[in-house]
């Protein structure tokens, strides 16, 4: 049986050639096994995302001939879903409410001795954990997953395979206790992906390298759900000129604005 990959951009600009990369990548390990590429438009950012980004995505997907089998997937039709299963996992006991601010918990996290650098991502130190905070009693809050408690409940080691890299033993605890869902934005990435990846079928999993370590936690939350396991590829990043990672405010580097120049799909893909 064939792959079943898909594409998941967000509708907050035009696609560039880092996303043009991705969803190639996706098309040809679906279509050279015999298998389904999907799309899922991941839009429960609600400040940031656009219907007519949507529409370009579909335009820029037409033209690079990367063509999708079934519906496109709009996560913001399906937060019904999302709800269900954030409530399913705090019934598992693995969610306690947080009303800890970004500054409170940076500040916190300082104080321990254990500041981060420019660029390395904050770890809860768990602040409301154990707090038995009542969700009902305060305006905001986010849903956050106890990581120890997830992991007793998974109760062995857990692991997933990539393309690259081979049998990974996940880690649990990178990026401390998760933010699943926040009480005025809906849920969170993560929870979504796995989410989505479960209930579309998905069985491989291609994505940009730096999205690598979210993938320790997707495991667990792959185990709390009981979804099976997909398998993962994460492909190298499109860079700019300098070396760094390309960016949706680089409007230079748009497939519509590479179309507009002149260049065909052929062009296009040479660029990788």
């Amino acid at each position: 049986m064939g792959a079943v990959t898909r594409f998941a951009p967000s509708p907050t600009g035009r696609l560039h050639l880092g996303h043009a990369f991705a969803a190639w990548t996706a098309y040809r390990t679906a279509k050279e096994s015999g298998g389904k590429f999907l799309l899922r438009i991941e839009d429960i950012d609600s400040g940031r995302c656009r219907p007519e980004f949507i529409d370009g995505i579909f335009e820029d997907l037409e033209w690079l001939g990367l063509h999708w089998d079934g519906k496109p997937r709009l996560q913001s039709e399906h937060m019904a879903e999302y709800a269900e299963a954030l409530e399913a996992l705090r019934k598992k006991g693995v969610l306690y409410p947080c009303v800890c601010t970004r500054k409170e918990i940076e500040a916190e996290v300082a104080k321990m001795g254990h500041a981060p650098h420019a660029g390395e991502t904050v770890i809860y130190p768990g602040t409301c954990r154990g707090k038995n905070i009542d969700p009902d009693s305060v305006k905001n809050f986010s849903w956050r997953l106890d990581i120890e408690k997830a992991s007793a409940l998974a109760g062995k080691d857990l692991f997933f395979t990539d393309k690259f890299k081979g049998r990974i033993k996940a880690r649990h605890d990178i990026f401390g206790d998760i933010v699943l869902a926040r009480k005025d934005a809906g849920v969170s990435y993560h929870l979504c992906s796995v989410w989505d990846d479960w209930k579309q079928g998905v069985t491989f999993v291609t994505r940009g390298e730096d999205l690598f370590d979210s993938t320790h936690i997707h495991r667990l939350l792959q185990e709390l759900f009981g979804a099976p396991v997909p398998t993962y590829g994460h492909h190298r990043l499109i860079s700019d000129e300098n070396g760094r990672r390309l960016a949706k405010r680089n409007a230079s580097v748009t497939i519509k604005a590479l179309r507009e120049k002149g260049l065909n799909v052929e062009d296009i893909f040479k660029m990788f």
